[in-house]
């Protein structure tokens, strides 16, 4: 879309402000710039669509509370954030080659120019130079695991994050270049949704209210909010909360054990179809259905270490190499 075509229309987009240089900028100094607002790699996160990382993990980063929580070494060669900066510049670089476009770096956080959307902040990995359709390009690697999630196009987390940078920016138009298990390049075009942007900022400035007013988000059932709730309340102080009057809690607890039962008689039950599918099996290594197959096969034998007698017959190697382990809260259900 041009610019005369965006004043008819009566919106025109304002280029992003230029927040901070990273061109010199450490990692450290970067991710405390970065819990400044949201980012465009938070934007899922934000409006609870994250797989990987839930809203109270989110909160919990960019309240300054994150200091215990596990973290990803960017070196740890088995880390895919490892890979995909490592692969950045040369998925960029075969952009280039397939589309004919252009490109290069931004080396600053962008800031939205609008003083009420001042949190919305973006990174950009390049910017596109000489095309009028498009003008961002997101570099992605996926492999065997994540390249499930692009089976049919641009996973919803990453269209988010893209949507976000086109809010901030002001642009058009972004391609997503990724990288599938290292030996396929797609490209996926995702044009500006003005909807979608509206709806996306509306959500993630209520997101940003909780790290305003220091209000922890609600939990959303996912592993990242479960180990979040382990290390923001690590431990018990052995008071007791009585809630025997509040009764939405008392409903949320009704329906807990409600669940868990059904759980169980759904867990006896695969159980029972499992074993007699294995009782039918016999010695068969493999089972084909109308609508599947099933794989039953012993797996190779492994070798491990008798601690128990290990440390019968040598009494001092506890000693000697002793290991902590912290106990964490257990959760236990009595009625």
């Amino acid at each position: 879309m041009s610019i005369a075509e965006r004043v008819v229309k009566g919106k025109v987009n304002s280029p992003a402000l230029r927040l901070v240089k990273t061109h010199d900028l450490s990692r450290d100094d970067w991710l405390a710039v970065r819990k400044g607002g949201i980012g465009s790699s938070d934007a899922a996160a934000a409006v609870g669509l994250n797989p990987y990382q839930s809203q109270l993990e989110l909160w919990m980063i960019k309240t300054g509370r994150d200091g215990g929580m596990p973290k990803v070494n960017p070196n740890d060669e088995s880390s895919p954030m490892y890979w995909g900066t490592l692969l950045e510049p040369i998925v960029a670089a075969h952009y280039t080659k397939r589309s004919g476009n252009r490109v290069r770096k931004i080396n600053a956080v962008l800031q939205h120019p609008d003083t009420d959307k001042a949190w919305m902040l973006a990174n950009i990995d390049r910017e596109i130079v000489g095309a009028s359709d498009v003008q961002i390009l997101e570099c992605k690697t996926a492999g065997e695991f994540g390249s499930r999630l692009w089976r049919d196009g641009v996973p919803e987390y990453v269209q988010l994050q893209v949507q976000h940078q086109l809010a901030v920016t002001g642009k058009a138009a972004a391609d997503v270049c990724v990288l599938v298990c290292g030996q396929e390049i797609r490209i996926h075009r995702i044009e500006r949704d003005e909807a979608l942007i509206a709806r996306l900022i509306e959500l993630e400035r209520q997101f940003w209210h909780y790290v305003e007013t220091d209000t922890p988000p609600p939990a959303d059932g996912s592993d990242s909010a479960g180990t979040a709730l382990q290390y923001l309340y690590p431990q018990d102080s052995g008071n007791t909360l009585d809630l025997t009057d509040d009764r939405d809690m008392s409903a949320i607890f009704a329906d807990l054990i409600t669940v868990r039962d059904e759980i169980a008689t759904r867990e006896k039950l695969e159980a029972e179809l499992k074993q007699r599918i294995q009782q039918r099996m016999e010695d068969a290594s493999k089972a084909l259905f109308e609508t599947g197959q099933i794989s039953w096969k012993r797996s190779k034998d492994g070798l491990g270490i008798d601690m128990a007698k290990l440390l019968q017959d040598q009494p001092g190697l506890q000693q000697r190499y002793p290991l902590a382990k912290p106990g964490s809260r257990r959760f236990l259900i009595s009625t």
